[in-house]
């Protein structure tokens, strides 16, 4: 984000000054401060990014909120919907931009496929797969941790239901799921996922112990659209989208590039210029608001073996 043409990075704080100022050393940050509310007390810092563990991000978003800061919390925004409500009503009372940093939102190649798949590129759209996975069994990783609010569906499951909602340009009805859990960390390791939008149906895997992989596909009763990298994109070649009519087919496979680009700037610039032009920002609370509800219901389903409505 120190990149961004509509931001600058000025201050950086930690929970020690010692560990702030290392940081902004490294950085080349003007400014370092060993607390939290240091930072939301410096009157020349008009935004917050958050990027603090699952299980912290309601209160410090909270409470840069009440100190009148805009705040770019990272994925997932909190763990409930009551808790995204709660924000909602706050960001209201403080009249603050608050969005949820999916990054892949404002890269131009979802920006694009959604474009194309609206205008009917694929036909008739009805079907969305997924895949995202990772190996990592560090019982120290805040990502196993289930009190840090860890598991596999709250790191990368959110991606797939994020895109997912994106492309249909609505909420999952109900959702079905089989999840599995770590026996030591009794965090979520392994789910599949079937969600029944009032347009179609979306189905994905993802796991926290396997090959690291990750692809989108999105399926019209003409063509097919494959996301190369979809959530991971690199920052030092083209992204690139893939459009086929089958493959039975031997028409030639259609292939768009995208210009290199840093998904973190793009978003950076685009949390900004909402609130230099006082427009909505790119995730909305109301969009949170509709994932983790999603994944409320998937994390349900897990554990009933039956289908549950996604109820915000």
């Amino acid at each position: 984000m120190q990149k961004c043409e509509y931001a600058e990075i000025t201050a950086i704080s930690s929970r020690n000054l010692e560990s702030a100022k290392k940081a902004a050393t490294e950085l080349n940050i003007p400014k370092a401060y060993g607390s939290y509310e240091e930072l939301f007390d410096d009157p020349e810092i008009d935004a917050i990014y958050n990027p603090l563990p699952n299980h912290m991000h309601l209160e410090w978003t909270e409470k840069a909120i009440r100190a009148g800061k805009h705040v770019l919390c990272e994925k997932p925004l909190v763990l409930t919907t009551d808790e995204v409500k709660q924000l909602m009503k706050l960001r209201d009372e403080f009249s603050v931009k608050v969005g949820e940093a999916f990054m892949v939102h404002t890269h131009p190649q979802w920006v694009d496929a959604v474009k194309r798949i609206g205008r009917g590129k694929l036909g008739k759209f009805k079907i969305v797969q997924g895949f995202f996975s990772y190996y990592n069994v560090d019982e120290n990783n805040i990502r196993n941790i289930k009190e840090y609010g860890g598991g596999a569906m709250w790191d990368i499951g959110c991606y797939p239901i994020h895109t997912s909602r994106f492309v249909f340009g609505d909420d999952p009805v109900r959702v079905a799921a089989q999840v599995s859990y770590d026996p030591k960390f009794d965090t979520d390791i392994l789910s599949s996922v079937l969600m029944e939008f009032p347009s179609g149906q979306a189905s994905f895997h993802v796991s926290t112990q396997l090959v690291p992989y990750q692809r989108m596909s999105f399926f019209g009763d003409k063509k097919r659209l494959d996301i190369e990298i979809p959530f991971n994109a690199p920052n030092n070649k083209p992204c690139r989208l893939f459009i086929n009519e089958g493959i039975f087919s031997q028409v030639k496979e259609e292939e768009i590039s995208y210009p290199v680009c840093d998904q973190y700037q793009v978003q950076g610039d685009a949390f900004s210029r909402a609130i230099l032009e006082d427009t909505e920002v790119p995730v909305p609370l109301e969009n949170s608001l509709g994932n983790i509800a999603t994944i409320q219901a998937v994390l349900r389903a897990g554990k009933s073996g039956k289908w549950e409505d996604v109820v915000k």
